[in-house]
Parts: C-alpha cells; sequence; structure tokens
C-alpha cells in the first residue's frame, strides 16, 4: 500500500494558533482512496458540529469547520472537491477546471465516513472507491486542506502548500500528492513463452 502521512499548516496570518496540530495519512489501493484527518490540540476554542444522527449532502459546509481534498487526474484540468463535515455532513463537487463549471459531483449519493471527537482531539476517516469518476491506471494528484473555524469567529485555512497570495485551495500548484493504484502500478513480470 502506498501510504503517504500528512501535515497540514495555517494560511500565514496575524493569528497565532500553536496548539492546534492536524495531520494524517492517504493511500489508494486497487482505486479505493483511504484519507485519515487527525486533529489536535485545544479544541475547546474550535466550534465542531455535533454528530448527526441522518448525515446528507449539504451545500457550503467550509463555511465551518470542514476537512477537505482536491484531486485531479494528471494532464487533465479538470478536478474535484470533497468537503467531510466533523457533524458527518458531505458534499463533492466537480469542476471543469480552476473554480470553472462547478457542480455537485452525483456519481455520489451516499459517502459515509467515520468520526470520532474526544476532549483532546478528533479523527475523521474517509474510505471512498472512485471507480465511478477515475480509472485505475490514472495518477491523480491531491490537495488536503481543513478549514478551522474558532469559536470567536475567526477562520483559518490549513493546507500541505499555501501557493497564492491569499488562502486558494483549488490552485493546482497545491495538488502536490501523487498517488497511483498500487496494482497497477506494481506489475507482474511476465513469464517466458506468455504474451
Amino acid at each position: 500500500m502506498n501510504l503517504q502521512t500528512f501535515s497540514l499548516h495555517p494560511f500565514l496570518s496575524t493569528d497565532s494558533f500553536p496548539n492546534l496540530k492536524i495531520t494524517g495519512n492517504i493511500s489508494r489501493n486497487a482505486n479505493q482512496l483511504t484519507i485519515c484527518y487527525n486533529l489536535g490540540g485545544d479544541l475547546k476554542k474550535i466550534a465542531i458540529a455535533p454528530l448527526s444522527n441522518a448525515p446528507s449532502r449539504k451545500y457550503g459546509l467550509w463555511e465551518d469547520t470542514c476537512f477537505e481534498f482536491f484531486f485531479g487526474i494528471k494532464d487533465s484540468q479538470q478536478y474535484w472537491e470533497f468537503n467531510l463535515s466533523p457533524a458527518r455532513h458531505w458534499n463533492v463537487y466537480r469542476f471543469d477546471g480552476y473554480r470553472q463549471g462547478m457542480q455537485e459531483e452525483t456519481a455520489f449519493e451516499k459517502l459515509p465516513f467515520n468520526v470520532q471527537n474526544q476532549a483532546d482531539g478528533l479523527t475523521l476517516a474517509l474510505d471512498v472507491n472512485l471507480d465511478k469518476i477515475v480509472l485505475a491506471e490514472q495518477e491523480i494528484e491531491i490537495s488536503i486542506t481543513t478549514v478551522i473555524k474558532h469559536r470567536d469567529g475567526k477562520v483559518t485555512y490549513w493546507a500541505l502548500t499555501h501557493q497564492g497570495m491569499e488562502a486558494d485551495f483549488h490552485l493546482r500548484d497545491s495538488f502536490i500528492v501523487k498517488l497511483s493504484d498500487v496494482i497497477t502500478a506494481t506489475k507482474m513480470p511476465e513469464r517466458k513463452g506468455s504474451k
């Protein structure tokens, strides 16, 4: 499995939140994408929606604390945005190009994921099959991000890298994690006499 770990960093601002830490891991195997976020620190200062008994597709999740990732196919302008709320609400959008042609991705009718929320940390884990939108042999490029809304109303933007003058998760230069399907990428050697 091509497991990669990550650590997110806040966009430069005058506000400092030294007690927060966002880490995790991501992998792709047989076109199954698995991502796990770990939010640690003083969570009493963060606005985190309570778990919903009826998670559903919702618009505008990025206006509150929201775990996100963006991915595109290598050498293609098209990309997708996944939004995962700590309340277990979700959405997936498809774009034709940079912030162009945004529409809900109808290939997904539900997107179940696990959330564990404790006083000193929150873990969110998603395991999603990409077969409906990406071929297993296509390499994908990913940007991993998080929006943190503080109880005082301030919002901070966290990502692997920040490439713009403003926090902008859609910049393709930020899609720095490269994932190939493990099974496709690891081809068995041919036997003599086979075609």
